[in-house]
């Protein structure tokens, strides 16, 4: 069986350094006032960390170009994204280990009670520019528009949004807007639409044409999948809406 790589291989620095989108709760929570890290990330970078034998670093990352930028400017070793085609071609996609599905946040008394339901004539749909959700909406809406919104809303710009009609819906990944329903409480009753637009992958990213490491990554993460290492992750992490992503097809 071909090695996992060495440490030498993954962290040339003597430290595994990893980053990561800091606002998605699918890959990990932050501690507002310690900083720790937890969640689904913080466990496959730790599991990694202890099998090649040096500590590491988690580097919380504002977007997905972000993410992009540590791996692709070499401040860090790897990196974690929803897989997109477009980012392919910037960074190397390895070891998929979770499948988040996407959905609209919308006021409890909006007339929209599914996905399928929003793309209609007069709806106005936020999503913030080049995450998933707008990628995919802005391609493939036929009725409603996508309105662009410049970095994630905060719980009370959410509520501020819909409660003030400015958007009818907003794109979040069904894990993010399932929060954001139970944060606004009856403060502002809101509430996400059935369905699912898009279902994603979350994995691992390294340089492009980095393939070997990309192979290892890939053979780690099928090991955890088959040990149940990673459903109990997500369970630890209460990720209700989120799944394991299947292997990939070698």
């Amino acid at each position: 069986m071909p090695r996992l790589a060495t440490a030498g291989d993954l962290a040339p620095t003597g430290r595994l350094r990893a980053a990561f989108l800091g606002t998605n709760p699918v890959q990990a929570r932050v501690d507002p006032k310690t900083g720790e890290v937890t969640g689904p990330i913080a466990d496959l970078v730790r599991e990694l960390a202890q099998r090649l034998k040096v500590p590491f670093t988690l580097i919380p990352a504002p977007n997905a170009q972000g993410v992009i930028a540590h791996v692709q400017g070499g401040t860090a070793d790897l990196g974690f994204l929803a897989y997109e085609e477009a980012r392919a071609r910037e960074v190397e996609f390895a070891g998929p280990f979770a499948v988040m599905y996407n959905t609209h946040l919308v006021r409890a008394d909006s007339p929209l009670r599914s996905v399928e339901d929003a793309d209609r004539d007069g709806i106005t749909i936020g999503a913030v520019r080049a995450q998933t959700q707008e990628i995919y909406l802005s391609a493939n809406l036929k009725r409603a528009r996508v309105q662009m919104l410049e970095s994630q809303p905060s719980q009370a710009e959410l509520e501020r949004l819909l409660a003030g009609r400015e958007l009818d819906a907003i794109a979040q990944n069904t894990q993010r807007a399932a929060e954001a329903v139970a944060a606004a409480g009856t403060r502002v009753p809101l509430r996400a639409l059935t369905g699912s637009y898009v279902a994603v992958e979350q994995s691992f990213v390294v340089k492009k044409g980095d393939t070997a490491n990309a192979a290892m990554l890939d053979r780690f993460v099928d090991e955890l999948r088959a040990s149940g290492f990673i459903r109990a992750s997500l369970d630890r992490a209460q990720l209700t809406s989120v799944g394991v992503a299947p292997a990939r097809r070698k």
